[in-house]
């Protein structure tokens, strides 16, 4: 079988992947020199533990599965089962961790609350107050800006397999053909397009404007060297109001009686950390969802992930590196990971899985792989 990814972020790399591992014959097609989108614009977490019962964490704990069969193919990824703890503070905060940990799947995710001295034994770098902390052992943390570099590099070992950069595909002219603006046609068995953000153009004419798909946008910072390990990926309570595994009676009550902070509030906020190779840390984040998007950065947003994470960590943040600003696609049909339709006779698109992308992308691609018959 012959087939044609649109797209280098991670979900497309994932899909071309798959096509690879089962014998195919595969060119993935990408607009620009490299991915610059969502997909590295990201903390590289695979983030198990926040994710809704039923499918959406069937599909996380698969692809953390994958995630680590394929990192110790691929040691460029960076891939590391780091797990990941949430302080807690006050009664309100312990209430709905308690509720997560008493939930069906709590020990799928690796969930179980720790004092704050068996939190420090995981990871001594959080030296501020807390009450209490809910680990989730299955969470897991990758490179981000370098995974698909990597994944590609593995990928081109194979004679199967061909990248096309600084092409855009404009058209379908047919079954599994696609034109690129250089005038190539590209045929194949099928196409898959996994365009990320990119929801206009030729996105909206295959699929309509009725996509149930959405774009956010986010902001995020990484800092110098933190000086010691973090040895797990951090939260903060605010996490619980984003992610659905905590919906329950006890959120209710956090939310009504222990409101986020103004800032936190206004911009959508959460704590999320994950330390990188280099020892810096990745620090985010807000989200917007009014269109249009600003083109610029705001600092209240920093400045209140900077006292969060100097509370929790008990000394001063280091020098920021880098801040910037990414948008992903997200699929708005409740209950679905991804949206993955049927647009024309062989071609799919496959796009919208938010924030769940780095940590589904690699169980994302296989249940394609397996709807079509690869």
């Amino acid at each position: 079988m012959r087939v044609t990814v649109v797209g280098a972020g991670v979900v497309g790399t994932m899909h071309a992947w798959q096509a690879v591992e089962r014998g195919h014959e595969v060119v993935q097609i990408e607009r620009e020199a490299e991915a610059r989108g969502a997909s590295l614009r990201n903390f590289g977490q695979i983030w198990v533990s926040g994710r809704a019962g039923g499918e959406e964490l069937e599909t996380a704990l698969r692809a953390r599965e994958l995630w680590e069969g394929i990192g110790e193919r691929v040691p460029g990824l960076g891939f590391r089962a780091n797990g990941s703890l949430t302080p807690l503070r006050g009664a309100y905060e312990l209430a709905v961790a308690e509720a997560a940990v008493a939930r069906a799947d709590s020990a799928a995710r690796g969930h179980k609350l720790l004092t704050p001295g068996e939190a420090r034994a995981l990871n001594p770098a959080l030296r501020g107050a807390f009450d209490a902390a809910l680990y989730c052992e299955r969470d897991a943390a990758v490179e981000p800006r370098t995974a698909q570099l990597a994944l590609r590099a593995e990928l081109s070992k194979s004679p199967h397999y061909t990248f096309l950069p600084g092409r855009e595909v404009r058209e379908v002219v047919g079954p599994g053909a696609v034109r690129d603006d250089h005038g190539d046609v590209h045929t194949a068995d099928v196409v898959v397009l996994c365009t990320g953000a990119w929801l206009g153009g030729l996105v909206r004419e295959l699929a309509g404007p009725e996509l149930p798909v959405r774009r956010v946008r986010l902001q995020m910072m990484q800092t110098e060297p933190l000086g010691e390990p973090l040895t797990t990926s951090v939260a903060d309570a605010d996490s619980f109001r984003y992610y659905p595994a905590y919906a329950s009676p006890a959120l209710g009550e956090l939310n009504s009686r222990q409101p986020q902070a103004p800032t936190a509030a206004e911009h959508r906020m959460q704590l999320l950390m994950v330390q990188r190779a280099d020892g810096g840390l990745t620090i985010g984040d807000t989200h917007e969802y009014e269109h249009p998007f600003a083109f610029d950065t705001l600092e209240d947003p920093y400045d209140h992930l900077t006292e969060v994470v100097e509370s929790l960590l008990g000394r001063p943040l280091p020098k920021v590196r880098r801040r910037w600003a990414g948008v992903y696609a997200q699929c708005t049909e409740p209950g679905r990971v991804v949206h993955r339709q049927q647009v024309r006779d062989g071609v799919w698109l496959v796009t919208g899985p938010g924030g769940r992308g780095m940590t589904c992308s690699p169980a994302i691609a296989e249940t394609t792989a397996n709807e079509l018959g690869w």
